[in-house]
């Protein structure tokens, strides 16, 4: 009787602490700007430190080859005058000539207010759980989560985001 009244307290114990490990993303428990580490293609780090305080901040996950972040993009820069004053990050897990090669086709130097980088430490995938690109997180001028979206996104759609969160 002994024996079977420990077996049923260990299994207790052991089925009580699994029932505690958080399924959430990690976006979700630290709704703020996650600590990313991004390579620039000048060979400087672009990190969460480096960003402009007291400005709200898109984060886009993206690759350059991938056609639907490709016409996120051109979207985006069709409407730049409504995005100038929007911090965009832009972050892909692709090679550094790849990024280049985006950064050139679409001139982003030209726009002050986009930074791109390669994610070499491979966080924002996890943190984010990525599913489907582009990923865009929007963050408030304090630098909250507001909400994310997978796949394109109409910028009306973006900026109106932004607005109910104001």
């Amino acid at each position: 009787m002994k024996k079977w009244i420990a077996v049923v307290a260990m299994m207790c114990l052991i089925f009580s602490g699994s029932g505690q490990t958080d399924s959430k993303p990690a976006y979700k428990r630290f709704p703020t700007v996650p600590p990313l580490t991004l390579l620039k293609a000048d060979s400087t780090i672009l990190t969460k430190e480096n960003l402009k305080k007291d400005q709200q901040t898109i984060i886009m996950y993206f690759s350059p080859s991938c056609e639907h972040c490709q016409h996120q993009m051109e979207d985006m820069i069709e409407h730049k005058d409504e995005l100038k004053n929007f911090q965009i990050v832009m972050a892909t897990y692709s090679a550094m000539s790849e990024l280049n090669d985006f950064i050139n086709k679409y001139n982003l130097p030209a726009y002050p207010n986009i930074l791109t980088g390669r994610d070499t430490k491979y966080l924002l995938q996890p943190f984010y759980k990525i599913g489907g690109l582009p990923f865009q997180a929007l963050y408030d001028s304090s630098g909250n989560l507001i909400t994310t979206f997978e796949g394109n996104v109409k910028i009306d759609v973006l900026l109106n985001a932004f607005k109910k969160k104001d």
